[in-house]
C-alpha cells in the first residue's frame, strides 16, 4: 500500500493548499524545489502541522500532515469522517467559528492561538497559528487549511475534595 501523500488526489490537494498559501502570504509554506510528488511528501513530513477542511455546513478534515495525525492522535481514514470542530472543545468552538468566518472575509488570519483536544482528549494550547482560505485551479474557494509549529500539553485541574 503506498503513502497517503503518493495518491493523485492527495498529491493535487497539496498543491491547492501550497498554492493558496502563497497566493494570499506572499511566501512559501515549504519548500518547493522537486516536482509535485516531492512537494507532497515534503508537506506531509514538513516539522509543523498543516491539515484542512471542506466547505460542508460542518467541515469534514480532508488533509492532515504526519505530524497533525500523531498530534490529534488519528488515523487518516478516520481523520477523514470527522468534523473539524470536534478538535474544540463544544465551550470553545463559538470562538473558531468566528476565526474561520473571519478568515473567509480576510483569506487568512495569522497568530491565533487557540485550545484543541486529540481523539484521545489530550489537550493543547496551540499557538501562532495561521489560517487560510484554499482556492482551486479556477480560483473557486474550495476549504480552509491551517498550519502551527508550536503547541503545549495541558492538563485538567484536579481538586481533590
Amino acid at each position: 500500500m503506498s503513502e497517503i501523500w503518493q495518491k493523485p488526489e492527495i498529491i493535487n490537494w497539496t498543491q491547492i493548499i501550497l498554492d493558496s498559501y502563497y497566493q494570499l502570504l506572499g511566501k512559501e509554506l515549504i519548500d518547493r524545489n522537486g516536482d509535485e510528488l516531492t512537494q507532497a511528501k515534503n508537506l506531509f513530513y514538513a516539522d509543523k502541522v498543516v491539515y484542512s477542511h471542506d466547505t460542508q455546513r460542518d467541515p469534514i478534515y480532508n488533509y492532515s500532515n504526519e505530524k497533525g495525525l500523531k498530534l490529534w492522535e488519528i488515523d487518516w481514514k478516520t481523520l477523514t469522517k470527522t468534523p473539524s470542530r470536534t478538535t474544540t472543545q463544544p465551550l470553545l468552538r463559538e470562538e473558531r467559528q468566528k476565526l474561520l468566518e473571519e478568515t473567509i472575509t480576510k483569506g487568512y488570519m495569522t497568530n491565533y492561538q487557540g485550545i484543541r483536544i486529540s481523539s484521545t482528549g489530550k489537550k493543547y494550547l496551540i499557538k501562532d497559528i495561521t489560517v487560510w482560505n484554499l482556492q482551486d485551479k479556477n480560483g473557486e474557494f474550495c476549504g480552509q487549511s491551517a498550519t502551527f509549529s508550536q503547541w503545549e500539553n495541558i492538563s485538567e485541574l484536579t481538586i481533590n475534595n
